[in-house]
């Protein structure tokens, strides 16, 4: 055994000060390198699930007890000479979702890419079905029901694109971009009809599209004016127009095909810009015109005849003419004003035509939908003595709406909302921030239109629809930034809102009659050494709505509140609560290791009752839980300075009480199910290496 005793000289020492006064300068020569000569990474290895799920790999393809291939790139380069960059990037390239991407570039000058992406996703639920055909644009309905074997629903995109950017000079560039996604598959479809309750068939939605998309602009910088003008374009391509069907009830063998989404394009000229009028006023605006097209050809069949008149296709356009402007100026050192006009008209021109035969609540006419939206912005932002902030705005929107003659549903051609917004800010110390704020907006609008059925028959007329009703809401949101000592830090919010409905048409006490919303959440940070870092989260929030209904009205106007028929009330919300830590540190110079952990809690309540008359039967909708916990643990372990080893751990557990599906049963016998608790266990180890 050797004992080595080592002592500082005083030429260690004096070394050892000329270090700790180079520390900077050695920093910024870090910086500079990671500039001029970039860093490249690889790593790869091997990861393995312990056992099947739904939810987990829902969008990765990490779905079955298996090994995957995990590989991953940074690979940047850089010509000193021209100064030039190529840079390749790929990130899960052993899984299914993967992405890559090149780039090329003279920063400055000009550049181009080349990008490709897959993105999977899987049904959380599995069928149990005797439908056959699943994917293509013909099924085999079993009659009489039959359920045969387990069918797995999922839908691939495969996304490319490329584009390319140049400096033109004189301030000048342009810069195009092109996508084209491939989308393959089948999702949960059905097909129905309204001639009895639950006369339903399963009948998955064959997926085979193209969408493209173009974006070219042109763009001026100037010292005080900014220009950016261009055309985006999109265009999809179904390659199925209609779902046609073999078999299946007899009330429903007679709907086939069935039309599926068609194709369409989309056109669009737009101009923006910013421009400098002082140093302390700037104006902005926006205009675009844009022209969507439907005119693909009608699905037709033995069953769905072309009716005379109307031409082979819907002839749909719509018409969207945007213009916006603003401005923002600094009148005084202490004063700052923002305006802001917004109009939007969507102009639904598609031609009105007879398609079918008048009912109790049709005329066989389609129905376009047109709206215009004005918005208005005004804000004003004064520090006042104390290091207090007083900010004050006013916002206001209209939306105006077509109808058509014949409707069912409430319905008033204009609303209007006025917001008036408050807030109070100020610094309370060199280490605390409070914010308080308060937001009142009322909505209103021109006077309901009477419903009216076909023949001049009139409708209930008792409802107003949510997004036409009256409504006042209130909205207060305090906040604080605390930074408790140097290395403690946390941040508090509180949001707090409610809405208060005028009670249905003309004060019938019908339809949604208030609403609540509230959030609380609490972020802190601790860095408990040079070397060591926590983080923790928690949040809570709350939405629910109250509103009341009679399923029909005997005479318009009246709803009839009998036991048969009553006044019931439903109390619906939604609960969140969450609650997150993570860990992270550097033990070693060798060692680096973290552990990030979440819980979340998902409530949804469905309260009915009978507000007239009482006790008469309600049925009685159970609770939704759901629960989701996961746990993510890794190390990196350094071999050399550029190389080491990495292990990945992951913990993720599902579990929900959701009845929605589990109480469903489709007319041909199908089900979807879902395992009420889903465990999976991530391992994964990987090698990495960094070069210059």
């Amino acid at each position: 055994m050797t004992t080595t005793t080592r002592s500082f000289t005083h030429s260690a020492i004096a070394a050892a000060v000329l270090a700790a006064f180079g520390t900077a300068q050695a920093a910024e020569g870090d910086e500079i390198t990671a500039l001029t000569k970039p860093e490249s990474t690889i790593q790869f290895g091997i990861g393995n699930i312990d056992r099947n799920n739904r939810r987990f790999g829902q969008y990765s393809g990490l779905r079955e007890n298996s090994a995957y291939g995990l590989l991953d790139a940074d690979i940047v380069r850089r010509d000193d000479a021209t100064g030039a960059w190529l840079k390749l990037r790929g990130r899960n390239l052993g899984l299914e979702s993967r992405e890559l991407r090149f780039d090329h570039e003279r920063q400055g000058n000009w550049g181009y890419y080349v990008e490709y992406s897959k993105i999977p996703r899987y049904e959380p639920y599995q069928a149990l079905t005797g439908v056959t055909g699943i994917g293509s644009n013909t099924l085999t309905v079993p009659a009489p029901t039959a359920t045969t074997g387990l069918v797995d629903l999922k839908t691939v995109r495969d996304r490319f694109g490329l584009g390319f950017s140049k400096q033109l000079g004189g301030h000048w560039s342009i810069k195009v971009d092109f996508r084209n996604e491939e989308k393959d598959g089948a999702r949960l479809w059905a097909r129905g009809s309204t001639g009895g309750a639950g006369n339903f068939e399963f009948a998955p939605e064959p997926i085979n599209s193209t969408t493209r998309q173009l974006d070219a602009t042109i763009s001026y910088t100037g010292k005080r004016l900014q220009l950016l003008g261009g055309y985006y374009g999109s265009r999809y391509n179904n390659e199925y127009n209609g779902l046609n069907f073999v078999g299946g009830a007899a009330g429903l063998s007679s709907f086939t095909p069935i039309g599926l989404p068609p194709d369409n394009h989309a056109h669009q000229l737009h101009l923006s810009g910013n421009y400098a009028f002082t140093p302390t006023t700037r104006g902005n605006f926006k205009i675009a015109y844009a022209k969507a097209i439907q005119d693909d050809s009608f699905v037709t069949g033995a069953n769905v005849p072309l009716v005379a008149g109307i031409g082979n296709n819907l002839q749909g356009r719509i018409d969207t003419t945007l213009v916006q402007m603003g401005l923002t100026a600094r009148p005084l050192p202490k004063l700052t004003l923002r305006g802001n006009l917004r109009y939007n008209d969507r102009n639904d021109k598609t031609p009105i035509l007879l398609y079918g035969t008048a009912s109790a609540t049709t005329d066989g006419n389609n129905e376009p939908r047109s709206i215009r939206t004005t918005n208005g912005k005004l804000e004003a932002s004064y520090a006042l003595p104390m290091a207090v902030r007083l900010t004050g705005g006013l916002d206001y929107v209209e939306k105006k709406r077509n109808t058509s003659p014949l409707r069912v549903v409430s319905f008033r051609e204009t609303t209007e909302e006025a917001t008036w917004r408050a807030e109070l800010r100020r610094s309370l110390s060199d280490t605390l921030t409070g914010a308080v704020g308060y937001t009142y907006s009322e909505r209103t609008g021109s006077a309901f239109q009477t419903t009216q059925r076909s023949g001049a028959t009139l409708g209930s007329n008792l409802i107003a629809p949510i997004h036409l009703a009256d409504r006042d809401r209130e909205k207060v949101r305090v906040s604080a930034s605390w930074q408790v000592a140097d290395p403690l830090s946390l941040q508090f919010m509180a949001d707090k809102a409610n809405d208060r409905y005028d009670g249905g048409r003309d004060g019938s006490g019908l339809g949604v009659r208030k609403g609540k919303a509230s959030l609380y959440s609490v972020d802190a940070s601790l860095a408990m050494s040079e070397n060591w870092r926590a983080t923790a989260y928690a949040s809570h929030s709350r939405n629910s709505i109250d509103q009341a209904a009679c399923e029909s009205a005997s005479n318009p106007g009246v709803c009839p509140s009998t036991a048969g028929n009553p006044v019931w009330r439903a109390t619906l919300s939604n609960q969140n609560k969450t609650l997150g830590m993570g860990l992270f540190g550097k033990p070693y110079s060798w060692l680096d290791l973290g552990a990030d952990f979440s819980l979340s809690d998902i409530k949804d309540v469905y309260q009915q009752s009978a507000i007239s008359p009482a006790g008469a039967p309600i049925a009685v909708i159970s609770d939704v839980m759901t629960r989701l916990t996961r746990l993510q643990i890794f190390a990196k372990y350094a071999i050399r300075k550029n190389s080491g080893i990495r292990l990945d751990y992951i913990y993720d557990r599902f579990s929900t009480n959701d009845w929605t599906w589990s109480t469903w049963t489709y007319t041909d016998g199908t089900q979807m199910l879902q395992n009420p608790v889903q465990k999976v266990n991530f391992v994964g180890v990987s090698y990495y290496h960094r070069w210059q």
